[in-house]
């Protein structure tokens, strides 16, 4: 018999599960478990998917000013001309990576929330991301915006479940938790397999209530990894059904992410918010084409999202949020990228959304004192906008009396 203490060495040394996501008391879920919640989300129910990009998205050269002269003087080598950008109006455009968001902005799908942030801006990634993920920028606690919108409505885990590796703290509420399945399958140690593994999760007479807890979590990776793989099989066969051509480039992380997303909302699950993420954005050298690859990726995997919920009832309800933790610095560094900066873009996409430019354009001739953009909108009041209009929950009450919001931008 396996002790506890063994369980617990491998459950850290196989990076299947972390340290904040066992504090929160989160669980893993197979994915037939939420499955098993098929037409129980009320008909009136609307769907916030999150997509986190991990390690500072350079905010200027994904919406980019590319008539302001300053722009263009303080990153010479990165900056995009005029004519290289997809153009949303006479001074600003988006990536030319961007071609689906371009497409979803002229069909008023597509809301920019610019030059985004909260007082006293942290430039640490760690620090920065409690922030976004706890709604807290004085003093960031323990529990996220969403969690806190969980323990409000009974604190299903099945209400708020992520597809990252481990639960992001922003699903972690004082009484609840949501739950995370994996979606790139078990990274096991060279000398385990998913037989030993599943060995290991075989319940035990006598042994202690927590040894059990313990077994049972090997049983449930070993479950999500079986039905990781049968979705990313059915994720390959809808590829070839749809014929598409082999230059498109394999799927990624964040592909495979929302294609689970996209079975659940078709499904009709309970689950009402669903978290993902891509991320390698911390672009401190040679950003230009690497930024422009990743802002490719995204774009590909959203956009192609959206217009396949486009095509039912249920997907209409959905609205994809994208943040990061933090903008990139106005300019460029010695090594042609960007430093950790403050403010930057928010996008919300989908069917509930009323497209257009929010927020104030970024001013790149008044920066603050470490050569940032300032905000001008607090991330709060986007919080606010979707708990209100989206999750139908009063903002003040989970994020501790912010109440202001963006009335016109959804639904």
């Amino acid at each position: 018999m396996m002790d506890l203490l063994t369980r617990r060495k491998f459950l850290i040394a196989s990076g299947v599960t972390g340290a904040a996501g066992l504090a929160a008391g989160a669980i893993t879920l197979p994915l037939k478990e939420i499955m098993g919640t098929a037409g129980e989300i009320p008909p009136e129910a609307r769907i916030l998917v999150i997509v986190t990009l991990y390690g500072g998205n350079d905010g200027l050269n994904t919406v980019i000013p590319f008539a302001d002269p300053a722009y263009q003087k303080a990153r010479p080598e990165l900056a995009y001309k005029a004519n290289e950008v997809l153009k949303l109006d006479e001074t600003t455009g988006l990536n030319p990576a961007m071609k689906g968001f371009h497409r979803m902005f002229g069909e008023k799908r597509l809301a920019i929330v610019r030059s985004v942030g909260y007082p006293e801006a942290d430039r640490s990634h760690f620090r920065s991301m409690d922030i976004w993920h706890t709604a807290e920028p004085k003093n960031p606690g323990h529990t996220g915006w969403i969690g806190r919108w969980l323990d409000t409505v009974g604190g299903d885990p099945r209400l708020a479940i992520s597809f990252e590796p481990v639960l992001p703290p922003l699903l972690a509420g004082a009484r609840s938790a949501g739950a995370t399945v994996g979606s790139n399958g078990l990274r096991l140690p060279r000398s385990y397999n998913v037989k030993t593994l599943a060995a290991l999760g075989t319940a035990v007479d006598g042994e202690s209530p927590m040894q059990a807890r313990a077994a049972s979590c090997f049983r449930d990776l070993v479950g999500v990894d079986e039905l990781i793989k049968e979705a990313k099989e059915y994720a390959e066969e809808v590829k070839n059904e749809q014929g598409r051509g082999t230059g498109t480039g394999g799927q990624t992380a964040l592909d495979n992410q929302l294609n689970l997303v996209a079975q659940c909302v078709e499904a009709k699950v309970a689950t009402r918010v669903f978290s993902v993420s891509l991320g390698g954005f911390d672009t401190h050298a040679d950003e230009k084409q690497p930024h422009s690859a990743l802002l490719g990726i995204l774009d590909r995997g959203v956009t192609a999202f959206l217009d396949r919920m486009a095509k039912s009832e249920q997907g209409k309800k959905v609205v994809v949020a994208v943040y990061s933790e933090f903008g990139r610095r106005v300019k460029a560094n010695a090594s042609d990228g960007t430093d950790h900066g403050a403010a930057s873009d928010v996008f919300l996409v989908g069917q509930r959304v009323n497209g257009g430019l929010y927020g104030e354009p970024p001013n790149l001739t008044k920066l603050d004192g470490g050569g940032d953009i300032k905000y001008s909108t607090d991330f709060r009041t986007i919080y606010a906008s979707v708990l209100d209009r989206l999750l139908i929950a009063d903002p003040a009450q989970v994020l501790s009396g912010w109440a202001q919001s963006l009335d016109k931008m959804l639904k």
